[in-house]
């Protein structure tokens, strides 16, 4: 038996309490105190000539990791320099092979989960948002706010995002979703409660509270570090700290990586990760997006059930986490966001928000008709019942 500690709120009372909630057969909060051995090698990284398993566990502070070896990363992640049109055609065409897009595969998809209840799991940054130079302005359009409005009408449905949960809320602006912020270390359900959970409680689990005031301490230190270098952004995501190099010069690079190894040489207690041009600060502990999933699984209490199809979407090496889980749940499907051939435990992909925003109406469409079938055929049922003989 593993005992973790949440945080839930009383619906009618609004009062929040620290609780410690025993769950049988559970490893989800085991090792969350452990430091991981390496960086996640899942994929996400451009297919490319450089091996991104070694180069990513090179970015490991403890390891003593090599200036050379983060720039190298961050080119692998973030290419500026484009293959021949030619050798992208054939990667192109060998990798949707392999990952198919959704959208023709829609039938296969929703074949598979007959039966099953679809949990929905989505990424915000380049999945329900296009990426932008300026990650205050990655607002989502109103039509894809519609279409998520509604899919959460028929299926449970959560926000995993790396931003600051309290940030990708103010984007979305729907409080019947779960979110996750800060890479799953900031989970909360719906404010007003769920229609699929029978608990009237608000789940609230940060299973990284204790780094709080050191994620403070970094995020004001790389603030001041990074001044100096024209188009970095660090933004505080409560949980852990984003270094994003999206406007940076490719020149400039090594002296950012530089200045933020110069950081987190004092905080062994913190790790250093990569998303699509952006350097991540994390605690140590166990716990990414592949977790949170199955915590929110959990809390719907899918946990150990065979009638549950999650399908997770998104566009960044922290999604493979998730895609990793499913897999080797052996239950729903991951689904790439990318225009780009790229090593992924996803099983199909999008090739751009507008695109993700299609599979989710379709989604709901197929759901709609469905029940209203299911009404149909209910009153069709009870009109025959009452005309027979008593």
């Amino acid at each position: 038996m593993t005992k973790k500690n949440v945080v839930v709120s009383d619906a009618k009372s609004a009062i929040e309490m620290a609780i410690t909630v025993a769950v049988s057969n559970s490893s989800l909060f085991a090792a969350a105190v452990q430091k991981p051995t390496a960086v996640a090698s899942g994929g996400g990284g451009y297919i490319t000539s450089i091996s991104r398993k070694k180069l990513l566990q090179n970015l490991e502070i403890s390891g003593g990791a090599r200036i050379n070896s983060w720039v190298d990363s961050m080119k692998a992640s973030s290419p500026t320099h484009h293959k021949s049109m030619a050798s992208l055609s054939d990667d192109t065409t060998s990798w949707m092979l392999h990952h198919p897009s959704a959208l023709d595969m829609f039938e296969q998809i929703t074949s598979a989960s007959k039966g099953k209840q679809i949990v929905m799991f989505l990424d915000y940054d380049g999945t329900l948002s296009p990426i932008v130079d300026d990650p205050d302005r990655a607002f989502m359009s109103d039509a894809m706010r519609s279409t998520v409005r509604k899919l959460a009408r028929y299926f449970p449905t959560a926000i995993v995002s790396g931003r600051c949960r309290d940030k990708v809320y103010s984007f979305v602006r729907l409080a019947e979703l779960y979110y996750a912020g800060s890479h799953g270390m900031d989970i909360k359900g719906p404010s007003k409660g769920s229609k699929y959970k029978k608990s009237t409680k608000t789940l609230l689990c940060q299973p990284a509270s204790e780094f709080l005031p050191m994620i403070d301490e970094v995020y004001k230190e790389l603030l001041e570090k990074t001044q100096s270098i024209p188009g970095a952004n660090v933004e505080n995501n409560k949980f852990c700290v984003s270094v994003h190099f999206r406007c940076v010069d490719e020149k400039k690079w090594s002296e950012l990586a530089h200045e933020v190894k110069s950081v987190l040489k004092h905080y062994p207690k913190l790790r250093l990760t990569q998303g699509r041009k952006v350097l991540e600060i994390r605690p140590t502990i166990k716990w990414d997006k592949g977790k949170a999933l199955e915590f929110l699984l959990e809390s719907l209490g899918y946990a150990n059930c065979t009638d549950v199809f999650p399908i997770y979407i998104g566009d960044d090496r922290t999604d493979e986490d998730a895609f990793k889980v499913l897999r080797e749940r052996g239950q729903g499907f991951g689904i790439l966001v990318s225009k780009t051939p790229k090593d992924t435990n996803a099983s199909y992909s999008l090739q751009e928000p507008s695109e993700v925003m299609d599979f989710l109406r379709q989604l709901v469409e197929l759901k709609r008709l469905s029940l209203r079938r299911q009404f149909r055929l209910r009153k069709r049922l009870e009109g025959i019942k009452v005309s027979l003989p008593n």
